[in-house]
């Protein structure tokens, strides 16, 4: 049999229990709202991440479409378009590139030919290029960079080159044993090798200025 003493003791200890559990839950209630303020801001955040990056993706779409389209209009009668569309494969973006003709999707390197590559991948280059901020060296180096183009559209390729040259104040040097590219040219290097030496002889090209 408990004494009211020992009852009113018992009843202090509930008491202060009670006071506990009443702040803890007031305290996990107050994380609870803090969590899901912190969720909502976080699929806020998580939107406007997504927006951006699908309207950055259709801005290098268009930019490296249109830039490459064009470059393949200077040179062909009957041009390709390229496409570019960004896919999600195994949790990672990826980009696939076509050329497109009336509708038609083709591979590039499979059903088109070379000098369509040559010059789309040329122009893919330069609108790399052009992405960049700031921009590196005014500088692109060119190894044999139209070897594929049909002998009878030289004249368009290299005209596209100065024109690009002079428009974006981009200097090329290449590297190239076509007499037509060098007649372009601003300044040849004629390299001849004789006995295991190289002898360099230089001369202003047509469009030197």
């Amino acid at each position: 049999m408990q004494t009211i003493k020992q009852l009113k003791s018992r009843l202090d200890e509930l008491k202060g229990q009670r006071t506990i559990l009443s702040n803890q839950l007031s305290k996990l209630k107050q994380e609870r709202k803090e969590n899901v303020r912190e969720t909502r801001r976080y699929e806020q955040a998580k939107e406007i991440i997504r927006e951006v990056g699908q309207k950055t993706q259709e801005q290098l779409q268009y930019h490296i479409s249109d830039i490459t389209s064009l470059a393949l209009e200077a040179v062909f009668d009957e041009p390709y378009k390229l496409e570019v569309e960004f896919v999600q494969r195994r949790n990672k973006t990826e980009c696939d590139i076509y050329f497109s003709r009336n509708g038609n999707r083709v591979n590039p390197l499979q059903a088109s030919g070379g000098g369509a590559v040559d010059i789309a991948s040329f122009a893919l280059r330069i609108a790399s290029w052009s992405l960049n901020r700031p921009h590196t060296r005014n500088t692109i180096i060119l190894d044999e960079p139209m070897r594929f183009v049909s002998e009878n559209l030289r004249d368009r390729v290299s005209s596209m080159l100065l024109e690009i040259s002079r428009k974006l104040n981009l200097q090329f040097i290449i590297i190239t044993h076509d007499n037509t590219i060098a007649r372009y040219s601003d300044k040849i290097f004629d390299v001849t090798i004789r006995k295991g030496i190289s002898n360099v002889k230089v001369q202003e090209g047509n469009n030197s200025y």
